[in-house]
């Protein structure tokens, strides 16, 4: 195969992980007992718009990175990765698992000056994470009522059992709050509060400029003492990877989140004293790279054919030339960092062979033609980082081998979500799938049946399995430790033995930070939590 086109020097790659991890194992520099200082203005590279701001309807790192800054969730993470509360004080559940009663935050306003209360808990959960989020939608699938006795107390009920901790681990990305009296009347999907967002976070949204930035200013009524320290955020929509590397050595960007400058530029300014580049702060996002399959084209219907894709492509090649140490191979939808419910081996896969699969492909009846080729299909892929434009081209370029034909098809961020989750105008798909702390928050979504329509990374394959939906549905209900982790171990074979969507690649993310920052990396999912505490030296 000639991979003119894709070469990376394996040397570079290599260099690239060994230096970007010789800042994770001290990726904060020693720092002498500062006090922090109050004020500045802190730039992020926001590399993908994605035409959404409200993370009580679109679960995405790119809504979090700027919308968890303005608005608050029930509960997120603390360093330890242990759930903290934020909007809610206090929660407990019942012995049998159908109601969990949450208590919240008292003092709290939302930025617009009215009282926060429990009346947006409900809300929120019964009209946005139930009908319309992406993960929420099948995670709270059994939830039957919020009630509200008091301004300051929730109560969940649940038809049939919710984990308290599959609740905890979930509410962090899937437990943000609106205002109940900006969304009430109307439809909610279109409401202009969704790009104009109001919250009760640190920083209070101030505006969107489409294609160029977004900005955000100190919010002085803040419940948290004395926080925020910063006085504004703009996050500044730079599409151009090496173009954010040229403002980052400027000064003019101070982070680019979830790798989202080249491995090139990372591996270089990762010997730069003025950055930090580091996988620390990411622990929460394990990610995966995936392959997802139109069923509404008749040729990626057959189970033969996708089995095929998958041993056409050579992922070890893959991964050792142009990924480094921060990737290895993957073995489905549950990755090895799942310490919980991770499968170990024995799950049905697909290892690289270009003789099986031209077998596979023929036996379905689709030999070559005259030219050589059998079909065409188009490739959407993802723009959110460099490894997802170089995954589709070694996709495209190894399906050639076995006579398939691949058009890419490049978007913006919006374009994706839309041609790919609305309209269905793809083949294949491909991009990251985030592992949040248990499948049930945002795993088993891209399996299970019944997702509303244009929800993003939901499954929207035209692909439907009872038998899965079954076994998505128990594991999210049992309360039982061992029984959870074996029926998750069983989803996982039944997933990989029909292979809807290919998980072939676990990674981690990659931050680059200015030095100057400070309190940045300290919880799990620090790029998407609330930055109260992050300030900049002089």
């Amino acid at each position: 195969m000639d991979f003119t086109r894709l070469a990376i020097n394996r040397r570079t790659a290599l260099l690239t992980s060994a230096a970007i991890a010789a800042n994770v194992i001290n990726p904060l520099r020693a720092l002498a007992q500062e006090t922090p200082r109050k004020g500045g203005v802190f730039n992020v590279h926001y590399g993908a718009e994605q035409r959404q701001l409200n993370p009580s309807i679109q679960a995405s790192t790119g809504v979090y990175i700027i919308s968890g800054k303005i608005q608050e969730n029930l509960v997120d993470l603390d360093a330890d990765g242990k759930p903290v509360g934020v909007l809610a004080e206090s929660w407990e559940a019942s012995p049998d698992g159908k109601t969990v009663t949450f208590r919240l935050r008292k003092g709290v306003t939302w930025h617009d000056g009215k009282p926060f209360t429990s009346a947006d808990v409900a809300f929120t959960a019964m009209n946005m994470w139930k009908k319309i989020l992406n993960y929420g939608s099948t995670l709270q699938l059994f939830l039957t009522a919020v009630d509200t006795p008091d301004p300051h107390i929730a109560i969940f009920r649940y038809e049939r059992p919710m984990p308290l901790n599959l609740l905890l681990r979930a509410l962090p990305d899937l437990g943000y709050i609106s205002a109940k009296h900006l969304y009430e009347s109307g439809d909610i999907r279109p409401n202009p509060v969704n790009l104009a967002p109001v919250g009760t976070g640190p920083f209070k949204f101030v505006k969107y400029e489409r294609g160029q930035y977004v900005m955000a200013d100190r919010n002085p009524d803040y419940w948290r003492p004395n926080a925020p320290y910063l006085d504004r955020i703009v996050w500044r929509v730079i599409t151009d990877r090496a173009a954010a590397a040229a403002q980052m050595e400027a000064g003019e960007l101070h982070y680019s989140p979830f790798s989202g400058l080249t491995i090139s530029d990372m591996s270089r300014l990762s010997k730069d004293k003025r950055f930090v580049v580091s996988t620390r702060g990411n622990e929460g996002n394990a990610r995966t790279n995936t392959l997802e399959f139109n069923f509404r084209r008749k040729e990626l219907s057959d189970i033969r054919v996708r089995r095929a894709v998958a041993h056409a492509i050579n992922v070890p090649f893959f991964i050792d030339n142009f990924l480094g140490d921060f990737a290895r191979l993957g073995t489905g939808p549950i990755p090895s960092t799942s310490t919980d419910f991770y499968p170990g081996a024995g799950t049905p896969q697909y290892p690289y062979d270009k003789a099986k699969a031209a077998a596979l492909l023929d036996e379905a009846g689709y030999k070559r033609g005259s030219g050589g080729t059998r079909f065409s299909l188009r490739l959407l892929p993802a723009p959110w980082g460099e490894d997802i434009s170089l995954w589709s081209t070694f996709i495209q370029q190894s399906l050639s081998e076995v006579g398939i034909t691949v058009e890419i098809v490049r978007n913006d961020g919006g374009g994706f979500l839309k041609q790919v989750y609305d309209e269905h105008a793809f083949d294949l798909a491909t991009g990251w799938h985030q592992y949040r702390n248990d499948p049930a928050v945002s795993t088993t979504v891209w399996y299970r049946s019944g997702q509303p329509k244009g929800a993003p990374w939901t499954n929207q394959w035209g692909w439907q399995d009872p038998a899965v939906d079954k076994t998505i549905d128990d594991a999210a209900t049992e309360v039982d430790p061992a029984r959870r982790k074996a029926l998750y171990a069983e989803f996982v074979k039944q997933v990989n033995t029909e292979v809807p969507v290919w998980m072939p690649i676990e990674q981690i993310f990659v931050t680059v930070i200015s030095a100057r920052a400070r309190n940045h990396s300290n919880t799990p999912r620090w790029g998407s939590s609330s930055w109260h505490d992050l300030w900049l030296s002089a």
